[in-house]
């Protein structure tokens, strides 16, 4: 390169700051990799029956005092602890490594030896001449799967202590053995079934129990962590024969969650809290649904909570469109404005645990409301006051529109999805009433599990049902409904759908290797409640959490959803046809042809007419249908525009380097 040119490049203005930018992005980045190469080394956790190379960074030891699975260290000389755990979602596993962690570090390490496996593999270490000759403690930690089974790492186990001539049957019983469960009640009968299910095999097979077995209630208002330190505290001098816990000087047990790259790498708000109370409250004698530990977990993930089961959030759209940077799928699909939607819930409580639940878990759960009410008005008030508190925040943010920060401060739309099931709230009708009277339109979302509130609905703006799987072993696996009859409950809900007052929408949240298959299935349901939208949307990934094993590998490509609604579309033709997409959303329109009208889409809403329609129902009981309410999409909103559904008044934000 000519020195002219050099020395006019070093002169530019634009030299100096260039150079600094590049040399701190090339740090970063060089950095990001060092520490993603150092924690890789920090979470090898062998627990499938390899043998433990660097006990330096093993899940449960850090000395040569104990080891995971190597059956060469078996000591006759000291107190061999077997920990077997079955886990779905990683929180048996978790505990089971917690425990293994505590070992190491309890004063009597020297006497110990920790081992951890799966249950799976229990048959052919009991048989093992090295485990049988020796003095050991059986240690099993077991969740509960779907319907009350075992997890799918524990079943052959299971199979192997139900058939009496087994081997195993006679082995197991020579061993002391301490139990500890996992569930939770209000999955009734199925509460920690799989774990009575294994105490009464064993104990039929002459098993001899160290202590009492534990079954923890994850909805007994208790935190796991602190009943599994006391847990182990009861049980470890025992063990040992000892009178008093010494090993364990009345600390807490340190946490030692996994690592591993699909189980905890971020960890979920779950596996952060501190050890504080967590007894349910009480009002007038009745309990409050949100305890401190949920309150506590909600408010860190930005939620406001409102009185005792109700919370208000701001929606990243929200905030987008605040700044011009464009709306979400609705404003696509419907028309609404973004900067003007309120998210919130009546009722943070659910009646499923979903695989993909955006909230990781942190909200309860039930079947029933037996907690304390607040009325619809001390909700609505208190979500606006809320939402208009984080709205005057974006006041004098670089980028913020000043016409669309003014707007924002009248909500004109309430998306009643932000966690939880809204329609589970016994005064929702009453709720939605206050909406319209103050020309707020509801766009009111349910997962189908309770029927007999749909069939007492008034009239909504648009109504969402969650169809998330479409056959009932799906549905078990990816929802884990807390109802026994979940399915005949989502076909109930469908059914109901044709008569409800307003426009309806199925919602299809695909999840790669889970249920974006048995396409002729989904169409049926289709088909038994003639929806007029059904949007199908990829999941979101909210990171790794104990109580998910979903990973960026089961998030579709746009590409891939786009694929799903078109061949879905041509199952269902010529009722329905693919309307529109919004790919920032990962989000297909699939449309009733009753909505094109003279050759023109009309999905968007009319939202005045709609409450001018709703006055007249409550005046003298006029019925309207949801076309009559309808407006004419824009063209560059429609299946096929070069945006892809991205509003062309919007500017497009795209973060820089972004790979």
């Amino acid at each position: 390169m000519p020195s002219s040119l050099i020395r006019e490049l070093i002169s530019h203005k634009y030299f100096i700051p260039i150079v600094v930018t590049t040399v701190a992005v090339t740090y970063s980045l060089l950095n990001r990799k060092r520490l993603k190469a150092l924690k890789s080394n920090e979470s090898k956790t062998p627990v499938n029956g390899e043998k433990c190379e660097e006990p330096s960074s093993c899940c449960c030891s850090n000395d040569s005092s104990v080891y995971c699975n190597d059956f060469n260290k078996f000591d006759d000389d000291r107190k061999n602890f077997l920990i077997f755990f079955g886990s779905q979602t990683g929180t048996a596993k978790s505990l089971a490594q917690k425990l293994c962690a505590h070992l190491r570090d309890c004063e009597d390490a020297a006497k110990i030896q920790a081992f951890l496996f799966e249950c799976n593999q229990i048959e052919k270490i009991l048989d093992n001449p090295k485990f049988s000759d020796h003095d050991s403690i059986i240690i099993i930690i077991l969740s509960t799967y779907t319907d009350g089974k075992p997890p799918e790492n524990a079943q052959n186990f299971f199979d192997a202590l139900g058939n009496p001539s087994h081997l195993l049957t006679g082995i197991i019983s020579k061993f002391p053995i301490l139990l500890f469960g996992l569930g939770n009640s209000q999955y009734a009968d199925n509460f920690c079934k799989a774990s009575k299910d294994l105490e009464n095999i064993l104990t039929s097979n002459d098993a001899k129990f160290l202590i009492e077995s534990h079954l923890f209630d994850e909805d007994g208002g208790t935190e796991l962590e602190q009943v599994f330190d006391d847990w182990i505290k009861a049980f470890l001098p025992k063990a040992l024969g000892q009178d008093a816990p010494q090993c364990c000087n009345d600390k807490p047990v340190e946490e030692a969650y996994s690592d591993s790259e699909d189980e905890q790498t971020n960890k979920d708000p779950g596996d952060i809290e501190d050890l504080i109370p967590s007894e349910k409250k009480k009002v007038n004698g009745i309990k409050e649904m949100v305890s401190p530990i949920i309150h506590k977990n909600l408010t860190k993930q930005g939620y406001k909570i409102v009185g005792t089961h109700s919370a208000v959030k701001m929606c990243r759209w929200t905030k987008s469109m605040l700044r011009g940077r464009g709306g979400c799928y609705k404003h696509t699909f419907y028309g609404i404005e973004s900067h003007r939607c309120m998210e919130s819930t009546p009722s943070l409580a659910c009646a499923n645990k979903c695989v993909f639940c955006w909230r990781h878990h942190t909200n309860p759960v039930g079947t029933e409301w037996n907690w304390a009410q607040e009325e619809p008005e001390f909700i609505l008030n208190g979500f606006l006051e809320n939402h208009q508190k984080m709205i005057k925040e974006f006041k004098g943010v670089p980028g913020v529109k000043s016409g669309r920060y003014k707007e924002a401060m009248t909500v004109k739309h309430c998306a009643l999805s932000l966690v939880g099931e809204p329609i589970f709230y016994p005064k929702i009708n009453e709720f939605l009433r206050l909406l319209h009277e103050k020309n707020i339109s509801s766009f009111l979302v349910t997962n189908a599990q309770f029927p007999e509130a749909i069939k007492t609905l008034e009239p909504v703006t648009q109504l969402y049902v969650s169809v998330d799987a479409a056959t009932e072993d799906a549905l078990k696996k990816i929802d884990r409904p807390l109802f026994k009859d979940a399915f005949d409950r989502l076909l109930s809900s469908l059914r109901l759908l044709r008569s409800v007052k307003g426009r309806t929408v199925y919602r299809l949240t695909l999840v790669k290797e889970w249920n974006n298959e048995e396409m002729e299935s989904y169409a049926s349901l289709v088909k038994e409640g003639d929806p007029d939208f059904i949007e199908v949307k990829g999941v979101t990934y909210f990171g790794d959490s104990k109580d998910s094993k979903l990973t960026m590998q089961n998030v579709p490509w746009h590409e891939e959803v786009l694929k799903f609604s078109s061949m879905l579309a041509e199952l269902i033709a010529p009722r329905w046809e693919l309307m529109a997409e919004h790919e920032h959303s990962n989000a297909i329109l699939i449309a009733k042809t009753d909505f094109k009208v003279d050759g023109k889409w009309m999905t968007w809403i009319d939202y005045e007419k709609f409450h001018q329609l709703f006055n007249r129902y409550l005046e003298n009981g006029e019925t309207f249908s949801s076309l009559d309410y309808a407006k004419e999409t824009p063209k560059w909103a429609l299946f096929g525009s070069k945006d892809r559904g991205f509003d062309p008044k919007e500017k497009r934000f795209r973060r820089k380097n972004r790979k």
